[in-house]
């Protein structure tokens, strides 16, 4: 087959590898369809995700067809159309359990593309099929489903969800890429008083303003995006960061929403509701973002590659697994071993 392989820091390849087989009764062998890029796999080809082994096939969202079956596997069959979700999951472990598939204890979670071949080949073996790959719906195109496999459910879980976005909000979305975008549409649901997109580009702009749901639209090189935004939440700041992958950043002089969002985050979703301090970045000579004014959710963990930091909870929001995690509470004992992040 053929297939987009990683051969170290800002090098790539088509090119020919042998045919994935079958590794365990519970795989599936996909022919790839319909595939797409993330900012994670920009990540990985700059060299920044060391656990990304040299020889690697690229790539964790797809649209595909079955064409080969493990004994174990009973939801799909031969000739299936399905969706390739980013996270693979056991079902059975401790932290699947809890919904917490990016901590999957079984060797898996975030694997496709990563630590074992990905969908961007003609043919990709998928793990744990009954519980990763879901059937599409008759009548559906292959581009309207592949969102579902990652760019969506990222703006909606890590954006939306995670931002605790409430009727009133005033909802900032930093980088109108395609999940900021999708967390501009989704954040329409639960009734927010105002959704801002911020980016540099202006086409990109217009797209979310026409069609993904954007009340105002702020340009950051021409105005300051912390000041609209503030004006239009009286003097509220944004508190809950999540961050939106993608390169060029959309914005490199965008404002730091919050001390919690570790490193540079090209993109964030943030809903406005409690005061906070902000501070420039993009610049050398910017002074760190400051604490939290106010207490509010924990941190984000701290990880090798973007994935760990930030991601994913990036599986289809009502049909399948996601990661999205939520914290243990007296009445969900802690499981045993390292403490789970709320980002998986």
């Amino acid at each position: 087959m053929q297939a987009l392989v990683y051969h170290g820091p800002d090098r790539k390849q088509w090119e020919s590898k042998p045919d994935p087989k079958l590794e365990h009764p519970s795989d599936a062998i996909v022919q790839i369809d319909t595939a797409t890029i993330c900012g994670t796999d920009l990540h990985i080809l700059k060299g920044d995700v060391p656990t990304c082994a040299e020889g690697r096939t690229l790539g964790h969202e797809a649209v595909g067809t079955v064409v080969e079956t493990g004994d174990a596997v009973e939801n799909v069959r031969q000739g299936d159309r399905v969706l390739v979700s980013c996270i693979s999951a056991c079902g059975r472990c401790v932290y699947c359990r809890q919904a917490m598939y990016g901590q999957c204890q079984s060797g898996s979670g975030w694997i496709l593309g990563h630590l074992i071949d990905g969908t961007q080949a003609e043919l990709a073996r998928i793990p744990f099929a009954d519980n990763s790959l879901y059937q599409v719906p008759e009548g559906l195109s292959d581009e309207q489903v592949l969102f579902l496999s990652d760019i969506l459910p990222t703006g909606f879980e890590v954006g939306v969800q995670n931002g605790n976005v409430r009727p009133g909000d005033v909802v900032a979305v930093v980088g109108a890429g395609p999940v900021g975008l999708a967390a501009m549409m989704t954040a329409r649901l639960y009734g927010p008083s105002k959704v801002v997109a911020i980016d540099k580009a202006d086409s990109r702009l217009e797209k979310a303003r026409t069609q993904f749901g954007a009340d105002v639209t702020v340009n950051s090189d021409a105005d300051d995006p912390a000041e609209v935004v503030m004006g239009l939440s009286e003097g509220s700041a944004p508190t809950w960061p999540s961050r939106r992958w993608a390169s060029p950043r959309p914005s490199s002089s965008a404002p730091t929403w919050s001390a919690r969002a570790a490193g540079s985050p090209t993109s964030a979703s943030t809903a406005t509701r409690r005061p906070c301090t902000w501070s420039g970045c993009g610049s050398a000579t910017s002074p760190s973002p400051p604490a939290w004014s106010t207490p509010g959710p924990p941190p984000p963990c701290s990880g090798s590659s973007p994935k760990a930091a930030s991601t994913r909870g990036r599986s289809p929001p009502t049909t399948s697994p996601t990661t999205r995690s939520s914290t243990p509470t007296a009445c969900s004992p802690t499981p045993p071993g390292p403490t789970p992040s709320r980002w998986s």
